[in-house]
């Protein structure tokens, strides 16, 4: 990309026009060794993975052309979506809460699988409203890369391996707690292993229809669509984040390369029309992925404050056997192993999540520094309108509009994780420096 460029002839002295090359910072058609990051590229193996758990079921996500995208009920991978949402609601949410009204008493972990299972059904529901606006969106952002193309060749590997990597973790955390559940049921009914797992981990299905094999299977397989939902939501904000904070770099890249040099009104006008898209995008996207990132904070917020007053209640310590001597292969800490994973996971992916997403705001107000040092002589309208409307309008993510995802929420959440961890102390009436009674030896999520 070529801009003139203006030299100084002196303080007091006319200033005159020398048409200059500056030296594109971007890399050129040749460059790029594969396609062209798209927005399409960018999502794709996300996409992916989530329809294997029957969330955003959209065709055509493998096609490069985002024209090809449409929605209809009468899919495959709607009716799939439709079936995980009615499965849900039934064996995990309407059988639990007829046992939970039911109960004299509640407790820790009560509370916290009423709201796991609720919170991951809602989810699915979310996701299945988001699939019929994603189309109409996919094909406003490639009007947008017709007229403005991505340029950042590793954009596409960021999106991929953030999928990859949370994916990963996320499968680890579910195969101990599998690994913790099958050791506590084989060491106390070793004859009837799995329909022991099943009933202890899912006791309020036996209160309404017996046991069979397949009931076991069909619950499980429920759980662990809810189990993987819990950590999709974070994977699909941290890519959609990638993504906008590479639109909005892309116009800073260009900025940084005029720092403090001497270019025309035409340029900053450019410049600016470009900003205007990149902030309009991120408002596009907001409006319909704005739902997801609410729950995703809320679920992040509930969970590290449950797993904390869980650790008060019961602490980390091993769960007693069942025979004497002790055969089990960690002496009993499986749970206590699962625990710990999965909290630091949790903490984690809440960080990944709350700083990727803030990237947004940050890469909006990056262009002031740098508008900031637009020599007096060719200081103009553009850039006083485009410093004024850096300042005057907020570019972030935002959940329903109630919080905008800024550096700032990390301090925000961890304010909000020790308020709320003292009001849920007091109201159980746990002391975290006296042991108590253990309600609950298996605490599941």
């Amino acid at each position: 990309m070529h801009f003139p460029n203006i030299h100084k002839s002196g303080r007091n002295k006319q200033v005159s026009f020398s048409v200059k090359t500056i030296k594109n910072t971007f890399p050129s058609e040749g460059q790029y060794k594969g396609q062209r990051a798209t927005f399409q590229r960018a999502m794709r193996l996300t996409l992916i993975v989530g329809q294997c758990f029957g969330l955003n079921p959209v065709l055509g996500i493998c096609d490069t052309d985002s024209s090809k995208l449409r929605f209809t009920y009468c899919s495959g991978r709607c009716v799939y979506a439709l079936i995980a949402i009615f499965g849900q609601t039934i064996f995990l949410n309407c059988f639990f809460l007829i046992k939970y009204f039911n109960e004299s008493g509640t407790s820790v972990t009560s509370n916290s699988t009423l709201v796991f299972y609720a919170s991951n059904t809602l989810t699915t529901i979310l996701f299945l409203r988001m699939a019929k606006k994603w189309p109409k969106l996919c094909q406003y952002i490639m009007k947008i890369e017709a007229a403005d193309p991505v340029k950042d060749a590793t954009l596409v590997k960021k999106c991929n391996v953030s999928c990859i990597v949370i994916l990963i973790m996320s499968i680890l955390e579910h195969a101990l707690a599998e690994f913790a559940g099958f050791i506590m049921a084989s060491d106390c009914q070793p004859g009837k292993v799995y329909e022991s797992y099943v009933e202890h981990s899912f006791p309020w299905i036996n209160l309404h229809v017996d046991y069979t094999f397949s009931l076991g299977f069909i619950t499980q397989i429920l759980n662990i669509l809810c189990t993987f939902n819990w950590n999709f939501g974070d994977i699909f904000i941290i890519t959609i984040s990638f993504y906008l904070t590479s639109r909005l770099e892309q116009v800073n890249k260009k900025i940084a390369a005029v720092r403090g040099k001497y270019v025309p009104t035409t340029f900053w006008r450019s410049v600016r029309e470009d900003y205007n898209r990149a902030t309009d995008l991120v408002r596009r996207v907001d409006e319909v992925i704005g739902s997801i990132i609410f729950l995703a904070f809320a679920n992040n917020l509930v969970f590290i404050c449950m797993q904390l007053l869980h650790t008060f209640a019961n602490g980390i310590k091993a769960v007693p056997s069942c025979h004497n001597p002790d055969k089990r292969p960690l002496q009993g800490y499986e749970q206590a192993l699962y625990f710990t994973y999965s909290f630091t996971f949790l903490v984690v992916r809440s960080l990944a999540v709350s700083l990727v997403a803030a990237q947004v705001h940050t890469a909006s107000r990056q262009p002031a520094y740098a508008l900031y040092e637009v020599p007096s002589a060719v200081y103009c309208v553009e850039v006083e309108r485009f410093i004024e409307q850096i300042h005057g309008d907020t570019v972030a993510l935002t959940g329903l509009q109630f919080f905008k995802v800024k550096r700032g929420i990390v301090l925000a959440i961890a304010g909000t994780i020790v308020t709320y961890e003292l009001v849920l102390l007091q109201f159980t009436g746990i002391t975290p420096t006296v042991a108590p009674l253990q309600d609950d030896l298996a605490y599941r999520d």
